[in-house]
């Protein structure tokens, strides 16, 4: 069982950056693909960037970075040059599997963080 709290959102304007973390429990952190999805207002979940356990492996999303800290149990989604359409529930989510972008893929999923951006 991987517990995932993620932190970070907030009210942002137009062009600034934010940077979002999602902390982990268990032991067992670097053997799962960590992905970021959000969701907008009456929009459908969306996969944004994900990163493979090791870290070598990503998918990327142009101005969003995804990173991870295995020994933290951390991982990270760099926002930058953040846009109005960017404001969405943004939530972390763990595969045991492999790293994949669509969401059956993950088994595990935090309670998800506001990102808002000003315009």
């Amino acid at each position: 069982q991987v517990q995932l709290v993620e932190s970070g959102g907030g009210l942002v304007q137009a062009g600034g950056s934010l940077r979002l973390s999602c902390a982990a429990s268990g032991r067992t952190f670097s053997s799962y693909a960590m992905g970021w999805f959000r969701q907008a207002p009456g929009e459908e979940r969306e996969f944004v960037v994900g990163i493979g356990g090791a870290g070598s492996s990503t998918i990327v999303k142009g101005r969003f970075t995804i990173s991870r800290d295995n020994a933290k149990n951390t991982v990270y989604l760099q926002m930058n040059s953040l846009k109005p359409e960017d404001t969405a529930v943004y939530y972390c989510a763990a595969a045991r599997l492999r790293l994949g972008f669509r969401e059956y893929e993950y088994d595990y999923w935090g309670q998800g963080t506001q990102v808002t951006v000003s315009s």
